[in-house]
């Protein structure tokens, strides 16, 4: 899909202004006078973008951004698989076709850090002429930094994304147990176990069970244990504390969810979900929407959104997300920037969020009332993103080799839900993940 507004009309241009001024009631601000905006008029900009809500609606409004600047962008956003593959090929030969590339940073980020293919934007940011005021490092989540930066601690790219791990809750079946939220893994757990009554095919939790797709329930379960997979490049999967957090993930899986489990990705899990049958779904915070619709859901306003509990050693909210990079190679990185910035403005992250296409990374946009007012989902959920926010951290490991990482680990994930033993099943995994790790770094 390929995007071009070469000469957006008067008329187009109006009808945006007068959306623009529309939306000032739901929190959008206008771009900031302070920046020279025109000051790569006539450039032409290309972008490659991954489809999703998300690109979707940067290209919605690609034409106010072309009357803002002067810049033109042709944008092409390609499925999730084919674009990872094809930027890899493309910023490898060190002639890529495009100047701004979104990354998965939980997928990709070390792998463009050590292929060096993102500018250093440091210096964009400290730019008064280049960069609205509202825009600071302090304004990100935590993780958002942790992400963009490389490992010299230089800003690579901008914070487009994130995904939270949280809880969905059934309300009523946690009342009808005389439970509230938990407040730690132990609560967690009780409750799962009270909720669960096979006779009438209920169950007290749900998550990923399929390989690949389960290794972030268990690395996120290993956040509250106080321990990371791998530490400074070292393999941490033996510890006490990651068999633990095995040892949790199997007792919820083999105790408290619903038979045939180690088949569920995150489409099966949230279908069984939407059912009404369920005490609570672990997974990514985009899924309220399908929640909320009548058309899909038997639990509309029985949901309660919440943060992941407490482990033993800590409150952690897994995170994941998307980010905005301007290209090394590049010769528009004023110009890329520029756009990288206005995908990521105060502006474009309220209508992300007011459409529940995707939660920005900035919390000023999350904590802005009137931005919160014109979001569609409950305000409990976006509670429920705020309050990650504060107690985010990065759930998968900054390595290479992360789809070899997720599988190797989860067929032993996998396995331990048929009843293998946790420890015996870590140990198997690591000693054949060290020698891919080890040849990655290489």
């Amino acid at each position: 899909m390929r995007h071009s507004l070469l000469n957006p009309t008067r008329r187009a241009f109006l009808a945006g202004t007068a959306a623009i001024g529309g939306s000032a009631m739901l929190g959008i601000r206008p771009a900031s006078a302070a920046v020279n905006w025109k000051k790569h008029a006539g450039t032409t900009l290309e972008v490659n973008l991954v489809k999703s809500p998300r690109s979707e609606t940067l290209i919605k409004y690609l034409g106010e951004f072309e009357e803002l600047t002067g810049i033109k962008v042709n944008a092409e956003a390609t499925p999730e698989q084919q674009q990872r593959q094809k930027v890899v090929i493309e910023l490898s030969s060190g002639k890529p076709s495009f100047d701004v590339v979104h990354l998965s940073y939980h997928v990709q980020k070390r792998q463009f850090e050590k292929g060096k293919w993102l500018a250093d934007i440091s210096g964009f940011l400290k730019d008064p002429s280049l960069t609205d005021p509202s825009l600071t490092e302090k304004d990100f989540a935590e993780a958002g930094m942790l992400f963009a930066k490389d490992s010299d601690g230089v800003l690579r790219s901008l914070p487009f994304s994130v995904d939270y791990w949280i809880v969905y809750w059934n309300k009523e079946l946690f009342e009808a147990k005389g439970l509230k939220y938990p407040e730690t893994f132990e609560e967690l757990v009780t409750a799962a176990e009270k909720i669960t009554d096979p006779a009438t095919n209920t169950y007290g939790f749900v998550a990923r069970g399929l390989k690949n797709a389960n290794t972030p329930v268990w690395t996120s379960l290993m956040l509250g244990y106080g321990a990371k997979p791998i530490v400074d490049g070292k393999i941490n999967t033996e510890s006490k504390e990651a068999v633990e957090a095995a040892k949790l993930y199997q007792r919820l899986m083999t105790k408290a969810a619903p038979p045939g489990v180690s088949g569920f990705n995150w489409a099966e899990a949230q279908s069984a979900f939407l059912q009404g049958k369920i005490g609570m779904w672990f997974d990514g915070v985009g899924f309220a929407p399908p929640i909320e619709n009548p058309e899909k859901s038997r639990v509309v306003g029985k949901v309660g959104y919440g943060v992941m509990p407490k482990g033993p050693a800590a409150q952690a909210a897994g995170t994941f997300g998307d980010g905005l990079g301007v290209v090394e190679a590049s010769s528009k990185k004023e110009a890329a920037y520029l756009f990288c910035q206005w995908a990521i403005s105060h502006e474009m992250g309220a209508r992300l969020l007011q459409a529940g296409a995707g939660v920005p990374f900035r919390q000023s946009i999350l904590e802005d009332q009137k931005v919160r007012e014109g979001v569609k989902m409950p305000a409990t959920w976006l509670d429920a993103v705020v309050d990650s926010g504060k107690v985010s951290q990065l759930a998968l490991p900054v390595i290479i080799p992360v789809t070899e990482f997720r599988d190797i680990y989860g067929v032993g994930l996998t396995n331990m839900i048929g009843g293998a033993d946790p420890a015996t099943e870590l140990k198997k995994a690591t000693e054949q993940f060290a020698p891919v790790l080890a040849r990655s770094e290489g």
